[in-house]
């Protein structure tokens, strides 16, 4: 049986005689009686193993396990099972809900952005979804919009910008608060805002907010007013406490409102009173004393 020499080759008597050794120190091609690797087995050795490397194999089999399953209910378990082990692990570390903080809000608004959170105490704030929050939030009458913020480790933030009020808004026997867009606010009390104006009528919710700065720019008539009457859903009647009437043209308000600051201002009507004062017309204006001026002046 042939000999094996430790780092060498099977020889035997009838193998023919070595080639002479090259020369010490040399750098030359390695010895051509060198043992064949087989080419699969080399491949393997120069497979890259590096952790870096690892990390994307084994990310890559979860996403091909994923794709498996994707079309049973298997993998509605395993993705459920793999939140709430993402989920306990986020309790464990403190990553837990502890306090709501509520911004922007009114008070009569406040029990209702609560009740819209929807959140229990101590669940994961990994599990809170922001989005669906805010739109729950967003459904309350009083919200216009909402922000929610994620504070770790266990506080959650929500910010809420209300609708304006504008006014109080009479149609159908029904009193109602809107904004400045016309908008009705669900849940509005309307008894608790005895400042604001009372616009009357078919309309007259979305006509509002283009008369009322006029008039909120002369306190004098402000101050003295009861209620916009919406006519014909073209133009306003302006009624007074003291029950006296100004009708406004459909169009030009602010014209005619000057020109009634110009007969307030020589002649004082707001303080000495008129049954009606009729601009829709510029060029005639008409003023009907109240019936104590009337009397009075025969």
């Amino acid at each position: 049986m042939p000999a094996v020499v430790r780092g060498g080759r099977r020889q035997n008597s009838k193998q023919p005689a070595k080639r002479p050794a090259a020369p010490k120190g040399g750098r030359g091609r390695a010895p051509r009686n060198a043992p064949a690797v087989p080419g699969k087995v080399a491949a393997i050795g120069r497979l890259d193993l590096s952790p870096r490397a690892v990390m994307i194999s084994i990310a890559a089999g979860v996403v091909v396990l994923a794709g498996v399953l994707a079309t049973g209910a298997r993998a509605d378990r395993i993705s459920a099972s793999i939140g709430q082990g993402v989920d306990g692990m986020a309790v464990g570390m403190g990553l837990k809900l502890e306090k709501v903080f509520i911004e922007g809000e009114s008070a009569e608004a406040t029990a209702a952005i609560q009740r819209a959170v929807q959140l229990d105490g101590g669940q994961a704030m990994t599990s809170i979804d922001l989005d669906a929050v805010r739109e729950r939030v967003e459904q309350v009458g009083w919200v216009k919009s909402a922000r929610i913020v994620r504070l770790l480790p266990n506080t959650l933030i929500v910010h809420v910008t209300e609708h304006d009020r504008l006014a109080i808004w009479q149609a159908g026997g029904r009193n109602m608060v809107i904004d400045s867009h016309g908008q009705v606010i669900r849940g509005a009390d309307a008894g608790r805002y005895p400042n604001l104006p009372l616009v009357v009528g078919k309309g007259a919710e979305q006509a509002a907010a283009e008369v009322l700065p006029l008039i909120a720019q002369r306190p004098r008539l402000m101050a003295r007013l009861e209620a916009l009457v919406r006519v014909d859903e073209r133009r306003w009647d302006l009624r007074l406490k003291d029950g006296s009437l100004i009708q406004l043209p459909a169009t030009d308000q602010d014209a005619a409102l000057i020109q009634l600051d110009a007969l307030d201002q020589r002649e004082r009507l707001l303080e000495l009173g008129f049954a009606r004062i009729d601009l829709r017309t510029p060029e005639e204006v008409a003023v009907r004393p109240s019936a104590g001026e009337a009397q009075g002046g025969t």
